[in-house]
């Protein structure tokens, strides 16, 4: 995995589609420099907690951009273009993402063609909300509204919610993610650039497996379901004496081993055997559950059912799940030098070789324009008076 660490990422982003990819790639120990322009910044700087106590360091950005360089350019200015091909060309870019939209590819310099044409080897990611023929914004949260996740989120009778998390954000992240590792692989073998064309909703409807299906090939309807499962009963949240817990019956020989406990003899029925009766009862089993998981604490639920393998967990808040010996090893820390300031960032999905060597540390998360003179200052022509002109024209 050694070869992450020469590739060299620049990545016009912002908000948290193609951040959060690029902190993936980070992770990785790949070299990846994030583009803003000077005057506009990523507007996620400017969202949160002002943590830092600095213009434009605010707690929502600190939170997927450790392990990156920052700079600055105007892409809107014929020179600014230029300074981009320079930065493809003396950089060796391997790879080009960005999260604009596509009016904008041409108009900034930044389209495939123009940069296939400095660097022939090239991968060069965009990342949309539907495809690059449309110029439709689109959050997070409305990729949930149309994708059909939020009309599968909620009680039954309740209003469609929002997931707990951004997935049509984080999963077009990592759908990219495997793109960009194909296209990588690819290049390996042919000695060939790629482009690729990711939409956000379409990665977003990706997910809908089982509903989506189930609708088009046999009319079969799925929607909101609370905590309860549309195949499998009993899944639920229950409550306990000091809290809950959540149980998740896969089949009939689980169900056995439960009402084989002496709590749950009562509910050792014929029509409860097979899944398709206790789905059929769901609201009334569920009651009777929850009547006897009231009595017990969740630690003596979850060893009176992991004792007879059946799938349970206590509902951890997040401050819990940071502290399971099964996370807390692999949190990413990042210390900033100037503040002393450390960190804590969520871990990466796998463990990675670099992650590993560096004892899952990265570099704090960048100012604006913080890696300006260390970017800028090795580009040959690039001189101390030149880039004092660049910044005093906008341009930097």
């Amino acid at each position: 995995m050694e070869h992450f660490r020469e590739l060299t990422v620049l990545s016009l982003e912002q908000a948290t589609v193609v951040p959060y990819l690029t902190f993936r790639l980070a992770q990785d120990g790949a070299r990846v420099i994030r583009l803003e322009n000077p005057l506009s910044c990523d507007p996620n700087r400017l969202i949160g907690v002002n943590v830092m106590g600095e213009d434009r360091m605010n707690a929502y950005f600190l939170c997927i951009n450790a392990g990156k360089k920052a700079i600055t350019l105007n892409l809107a200015s014929v020179e600014g273009q230029e300074v981009l091909r320079d930065l493809i060309r003396e950089l060796r870019v391997d790879i080009f993402a960005t999260n604009q939209l596509p009016k904008n590819y041409r108009k900034l310099g930044i389209d495939y063609a123009s940069l296939k044409a400095v660097k022939p080897d090239i991968i060069w990611l965009g990342v949309t909300g539907f495809g690059p023929e449309s110029n439709e914004t689109a959050y997070d949260p409305i990729l949930q509204a149309r994708s059909g996740l939020m009309a599968l989120t909620g009680e039954p009778q309740g209003d469609p919610q929002v997931l707990g998390i951004p997935l049509p954000d984080m999963g077009a992240a990592e759908h990219a993610y495997g793109l960009v590792m194909k296209a990588l692989y690819a290049r390996e073998r042919t000695g060939e650039g790629t482009r690729i064309d990711l939409s956000m909703f379409e990665s977003a409807v990706s997910w809908l497996t089982v509903p989506l299906t189930l609708f088009a090939s046999f009319g079969l309807e799925i929607t909101r379901r609370g905590n309860t499962h549309e195949f499998f009963c009993p899944v639920s949240v229950y409550r306990t004496r000091d809290g809950y817990i959540y149980l998740a019956v896969g089949n009939d020989r689980q169900w056995d081993s439960i009402v084989a406990l002496e709590p749950f003899n009562f509910l050792d029925k014929e029509q409860y055997q097979k899944n398709a009766g206790r789905i059929c009862d769901v609201e009334k089993l569920n009651r009777a559950i929850n009547s006897v998981t009231q009595q017990f604490t969740s630690q003596q639920l979850l060893e009176m059912f992991r004792s007879i393998s059946v799938p349970i967990s206590e509902i951890k808040t997040i401050p819990e799940v940071a502290a399971d010996p099964l996370v807390e090893p692999t949190l990413i820390t990042a210390r900033d030098p100037r503040t002393r300031t450390t960190i804590t960032l969520a871990p990466p999905p796998a463990a990675t070789p670099f992650l590993e060597t560096n004892s899952y540390e990265l570099s704090f998360p960048p100012r604006l324009g913080e890696h300006n003179l260390e970017i800028y200052g090795k580009l040959p022509g690039y001189s101390a008076e030149c880039l004092d002109r660049l910044r005093e024209t906008g341009v930097i």
